[in-house]
């Protein structure tokens, strides 16, 4: 039995092809580049989809792509959530105050889904734009405490 190195594979597109998803798999997420490759990645594999190809590389290859699809998926998922609970907070603080400080909406945009979640709840009993900057203030020692 020889056992052969993944470099010394011969260079065919099957193997480039599974030697950029494992280097893919190797690069941290915030890689430059990274995800420009996998929206590529992505229309070949719905391609393939669309085609209904059985070729077993092209199978292999939608199945090793489907977990950067979930992740990516998950992370617009929780990036939308994010951006429309500061859009919801920042329309309830505008109704309630009027407009309010720039560095204000900064912190508001700086917060958790979570802390945007209960500063919502929070609002109701705001009265002023004041009771909103100590609100904010207390998030942020919170945050220094943890």
């Amino acid at each position: 039995m020889d056992i052969v190195a993944i470099h010394q594979l011969p260079r065919t597109p099957e193997t480039l092809q599974k030697r950029a998803i494992d280097e893919l798999e190797t690069l941290p997420t915030n890689y430059p580049f990274q995800q420009a490759t996998l929206e590529l990645l992505y229309n070949l594999q719905q391609t393939l989809k669309i085609n209904n190809s059985s070729e077993p590389e092209d199978k292999e290859l939608i199945m090793r792509l489907a977990p950067f699809y979930q992740r990516d998926k998950e992370e617009a998922r929780l990036e939308g959530e994010q951006k429309g609970e500061e859009r919801l907070v920042l329309r309830l603080i505008n109704r309630q105050f009027g407009e309010i400080k720039l560095s204000l909406i900064e912190q508001i945009q700086s917060l958790s889904i979570e802390q945007l979640e209960n500063l919502a709840d929070a609002l109701l009993d705001f009265s002023q734009v004041a009771d909103l900057e100590t609100w904010l203030k207390q998030q942020k020692l919170q945050e220094t405490d943890s």
